[in-house]
């Protein structure tokens, strides 16, 4: 490869087009899809898009910077668990309302009363009316509509 020589009188560094020829080939070559390198302080990344190969600017890399992720709060490893958990009575379709296209028995954050209809499951051609075992606040669903469910598994979060 080719060195770099330094722009007349600005002392950055110029983009070396003879790399990023090699880098667009190689590319070529191997299928990938973005390919960097780093070398004295000055990064090139050479990307293909969808039609074409995009090239992206030479730039002078940065000091290294430490980022720390913020604690995870876990979630419980069994939702079935959760005081709050509607869980299904029986294996088949679930569905979050009355007949396609129409709107949702609840939402995220309705206000629902003990016996109130949550979803219903499809079992053997037989829809299946799942109510709130107590009243509260819809805090999670976890399901689709149309998604296909098992003996207990976790529907809805009620607190």
């Amino acid at each position: 490869m080719a060195p770099r020589d330094k722009s007349a009188g600005e002392g950055k560094p110029s983009i070396d087009k003879e790399l990023i020829r090699e880098l667009a080939q190689l590319l070529d070559e191997t299928g990938l899809t973005e390919i960097e390198i780093e070398r004295d302080g000055l990064r090139v990344r050479v990307g293909r898009g969808g039609a074409g190969t995009n090239v992206a600017a030479a730039v002078a890399a940065p000091a290294p910077v430490v980022i720390t992720a913020p604690p995870v709060v876990a979630m419980p490893a069994d939702l079935a668990k959760h005081p709050g958990a509607v869980t299904s009575p029986m294996v088949g379709t679930a569905y979050r309302g009355p007949s396609p296209g129409s709107p949702p028995f609840v939402d995220i954050g309705s206000k629902v009363s003990a016996g109130e209809t949550l979803l219903i499951i499809e079992a053997m051609k037989t829809m299946n009316q799942i109510p709130a075992p107590r009243a509260g606040t819809v805090t999670q669903i976890l399901i689709e509509d149309g998604q296909p469910v098992e003996f207990g598994e976790p529907l809805v979060i009620i607190e």
